[in-house]
């Protein structure tokens, strides 16, 4: 019998209560066919104590710094503006306990604003890594060391950094994924009812101003692209359907949406491709063609890049009942 892989949860104060949450949740849905937990998991603070949380409650936790020794991976999650760690400084006992682990071996995950917390620790020096967006600036100016790339849901580069709040949903589902393959990792996501793959250089969603009306933005044009997946719908299409030159039209479409427009409209057709592999008796082939891929094989390449598996593995997995 296979023995669960151990992760130790490393609360520090402020912690944020969704992160710290999230780790338990998507690896104790990880399990093989007949229900056996791939994973353990465990919260430690330092000696034990209790540690406020950004949710207004304290977490009791059952283990100390300890537990961090005995363990195959270790998740930091994010930690409140104003805590440790946002000055460039942590907890020397954090430091020490961190950097042992990593030296073992072990592998070191954060959540959100955990990055802060591993960059203080020097555990990010030289290495590409990411945190919330709204957060960069003041990584950058703490850290100048650090290769951050806040415009990514995660980054894996011998420590795992995640961008802000769900998207360590993200994070963990990906690690799953690379433990135990797609099939594990989407029976996990459809448990916690969460997509089951964003991918880690999608966008993050960064805050936009809002355009005054309709007219002045590109969602028109989006809804009326979402309704021609089937057909080819080319750059110079979408910017005259907004009546924009294609350079003003590409600018505010990235604005507004994180992505270019072939990005975006690659995107759209995945979801819609996944939706009917899901819910109806089509063909592969037909899926590809009324969703705007042309042929099989570039479902197949774009539906692997994008949700890790093919098509008609996909389908059995998710397929309704």
């Amino acid at each position: 019998m296979t023995v669960p892989h151990r992760i130790a949860v490393l609360a520090l104060d402020q912690v944020v209560g969704l992160d710290l949450g999230t780790p338990s949740q998507v690896f104790g849905a990880a399990r093989t066919d007949d229900l056996r937990r791939l994973y353990t998991v465990a919260t430690c603070t330092v000696g034990g104590r209790p540690v406020r949380s950004t949710g207004g409650y304290q977490v009791l936790p059952d283990h100390g710094l300890e537990l961090v020794e005995t363990v195959d991976t270790v998740i930091v999650p994010g930690v409140h503006v104003g805590s440790p760690g946002f000055d460039g400084t942590v907890d020397p006992a954090v430091t020490a306990a961190l950097r042992a682990a990593h030296a073992r071996g072990t592998r070191i995950m954060s959540i959100c604003t955990g990055a802060f917390v591993l960059a203080a620790a020097g555990l990010l020096a030289g290495r590409r890594a990411t945190t919330h967006w709204a957060y960069a600036d003041l990584f950058r100016r703490q850290h100048p060391d650090v290769d951050l790339d806040p415009d990514v849901l995660f980054i894996d580069d011998g420590v795992l950094t995640s961008a802000g709040v769900a998207a360590g949903i993200d994070l963990c589902l990906h690690v799953v994924r690379s433990d135990h393959g797609s099939e594990v990792a989407n029976r996990a996501a459809r448990r916690c009812v969460v997509p089951p793959w964003r991918d880690g250089g999608q966008a993050q969603y960064i805050e936009r101003p809002v355009p005054r009306t309709a007219e002045s933005g590109t969602a028109a044009t989006r809804e009326w692209a979402r309704q021609r997946l089937h057909e080819p719908v080319a750059l110079r299409d979408l910017a005259a359907h907004a009546r924009m030159s294609v350079r003003t039209f590409t600018r505010h479409f990235r604005a507004e949406t994180g992505l270019s427009p072939a990005q975006w409209l690659l995107q759209q057709r995945t979801d819609a491709a996944r939706l009917l592999l899901e819910t109806t008796e089509l063909t592969v082939d037909q899926v590809a063609h009324r969703c705007g891929f042309g042929t099989t094989a570039a479902l197949r390449q774009h539906f692997h890049q994008r949700v890790g598996v093919a098509p008609a593995t996909y389908r059995r997995t998710f397929r309704h009942a």
